[in-house]
C-alpha cells in the first residue's frame, strides 16, 4: 500500500514540471583531456551584448583561450555575424597558427556554412559544447566572467572606450600565474616572466643590473629547455588540480543514465518569470552518446531531436492507468429523451477512437475493451442532445462581424460539405444574426 501511494505520488506530471533545478542530484563530473602542445586545442565565445556602443561601435568582444597555456585573446566585435566572427579568428590564428580542434557553443553564428568553410580549408576539427551545459566550454567562460569584471570596472571609473584598453586588460590577466598550472600565460608561451610594472618595482628594490648579452644558439637552446620543463610541470600542475576538482565535486553526485526508449523531463534552458515550469515533457531518448549527453527526441515529429547533458534531464514517472470493471443499475429507456443522439448513418464508431501512444500494451488493451463494452456511445457522427442549453446574453453591445478568413480552395470544398452535414443532422442551423465569427 505505501510503495502504491509513493508512485502514484511520485507520477504527478504537474509536480514533475514544477520540481526545483537544484533539486536534481548532479552527474560526476567528467575532466576535459589535458591538451600539452600550446594552441593545438583552442575555445572561443562571445562576450556580450554590452549595455552600449563604444564611439567606434564595438557591443561585443570574441573570446578566445588556449587549453595548454591558457592564454587568452580577446577581439572586440560590432556585430556576432558569422563574417565578423571569421575574420577576428582569421587575425588571431595568423599569429598563433591554426589549431587542431576548437571548441565552440552551438550559436548558428559558429555553425555557419561560412566557418564550416573556413575549418575544412585548414584541417581544424569542430568540436560543439552540450547545448545548455555551460560546464563543457568552461575554461572560455569562466575568462568572459573575469573580463567581463575588469571591463564593467573600468567603464564606471573612466569611460566606455574599453575597446582602446583591452589589450591592457589581457596583459594583466597573461601575467598572473594560472592557479591550475602553476605558472602565468607569458611564462608557458615565451618562456620567462613578463617585463611589467611589478617586475620594474622589483628589481629597482633588489637592485637588479642587466647581465651581458647571451649567444644567439644559446638563447634558443636554453629556451625550448625551459618551455619544455615549464609545460611538463603545468601538465603535472594540472592534472593534480582536476583530480582535487573531481574529488570535490563528486562528493554531492552520484552516476545517472538512461537507456533509450526512456522517458525524460528536460529542464528549461530560460523562464520567462520565477512562476514558470522549470521542466517541460515528456520526452524520449533516442541515442546515448556518450557517458553524459544524450539525444531527446521531442513527442512530435515536426520538432528535431536536441542533445541534452544528464544534469539536465530527470526520468519522466508515468501513472498507470487502472481500469475497473464496474456495473449499473438498469433503467428504464423512457426515461431517455427521444431524439438525444442522431439516428443517421452510424459509421466509425469504437473503430475510429484514438489512442496515445504513450499507453502501454496492456493499457491500450483495457481502453479497447471499455470502449467496446460502450460501443453504442461511441459513433464517428456528431450528435445533438435536449438536455442542455447554452446562451450568451450580450445586453446592448453593439454587435461585431469578422469577416471570413480567406481559405483555399480545398479548404472551401472541406467547410462547405461540412456544413451541409450538420445542416442534414439538425445540428445547426441558419442564422440571420448581426453578430458573426469566421470559422
Amino acid at each position: 500500500m505505501g510503495k502504491d501511494v509513493a508512485n502514484y505520488v511520485r507520477s504527478c506530471e504537474v509536480c514533475q514540471r514544477v520540481g526545483k533545478p537544484q533539486d536534481q542530484v548532479k552527474a560526476p563530473l567528467q575532466p576535459l583531456p589535458i591538451i600539452e602542445v600550446p594552441f593545438q586545442r583552442v575555445a572561443v565565445n562571445i562576450l556580450g551584448p554590452f549595455p552600449k556602443k563604444t564611439p567606434r561601435g564595438k557591443q561585443y568582444v570574441l573570446t578566445f583561450m588556449d587549453f595548454a597555456t591558457r592564454w587568452p585573446e580577446a577581439v572586440p566585435l560590432s556585430n556576432t555575424r558569422a563574417k565578423s566572427v571569421c575574420q577576428a579568428l582569421a587575425n588571431i590564428f595568423a599569429r598563433v597558427g591554426w589549431p587542431s580542434d576548437i571548441l565552440t557553443d552551438s550559436g548558428t553564428n559558429f555553425l555557419a556554412g561560412t566557418m564550416e568553410n573556413l575549418w575544412e580549408a585548414h584541417g581544424v576539427n569542430h568540436l560543439v559544447a552540450t547545448p545548455y551545459h555551460h560546464k563543457t566550454n568552461g575554461l572560455v567562460e569562466r575568462f568572459n566572467g573575469t573580463l567581463g569584471a575588469m571591463i564593467r570596472k573600468f567603464v564606471n571609473e573612466h569611460s566606455n572606450d574599453w575597446n582602446l584598453v583591452l589589450q591592457q586588460l589581457l596583459f594583466a590577466y597573461r601575467a598572473v600565474p594560472h592557479p591550475s598550472l602553476g605558472f602565468s600565460p607569458f611564462e608557458l608561451v615565451y618562456g620567462r616572466e613578463v617585463k611589467g610594472p611589478l617586475q620594474l618595482v622589483k628589481q629597482q628594490w633588489e637592485g637588479f643590473t642587466p647581465s651581458p648579452g647571451t649567444n644567439i644558439l644559446d638563447f634558443v637552446s636554453n629556451l625550448q629547455s625551459t618551455l619544455q620543463h615549464s609545460l611538463a610541470l603545468a601538465k603535472e600542475n594540472l592534472k593534480n588540480a582536476q583530480e582535487e576538482q573531481k574529488a570535490w565535486y563528486d562528493k554531492h553526485s552520484r552516476k545517472r543514465s538512461f537507456k533509450v526508449g526512456n522517458q525524460v523531463m528536460v529542464l528549461k534552458a530560460l523562464q520567462a518569470h520565477k512562476m514558470e515550469v522549470s521542466w517541460e515533457g515528456p520526452f524520449t531518448v533516442q541515442e546515448c552518446l556518450g557517458a553524459v549527453n544524450y539525444l531527446i527526441a521531442a513527442p512530435t515529429s515536426n520538432i528535431k531531436p536536441k542533445v541534452y547533458h544528464v544534469n539536465s534531464l530527470k526520468p519522466f514517472y508515468s501513472r498507470e492507468l487502472n481500469v475497473c470493471q464496474f456495473t449499473a443499475q438498469e433503467t428504464d429507456d423512457a426515461e431517455w429523451p427521444k431524439g438525444v443522439y442522431y439516428e443517421g448513418k452510424k459509421d466509425g464508431g469504437v473503430k475510429e477512437v484514438n489512442l496515445s501512444t504513450t499507453l502501454g500494451r496492456l493499457q491500450q488493451q483495457q481502453i479497447k475493451e471499455l470502449c467496446t463494452s460502450f460501443a453504442p456511445i461511441f459513433s464517428a457522427t456528431p450528435g445533438r442532445t435536449e438536455r442542455a442549453h447554452h446562451s450568451i446574453n450580450t445586453g446592448n453591445a453593439h454587435p461585431i462581424r469578422t469577416p471570413p478568413y480567406r481559405e483555399s480552395p480545398h479548404a472551401k470544398t472541406a467547410i462547405q460539405r461540412e456544413i451541409q452535414d450538420m445542416l442534414q443532422m439538425g445540428i445547426i442551423r441558419p442564422s440571420k444574426s448581426a453578430w458573426a465569427s469566421p470559422v
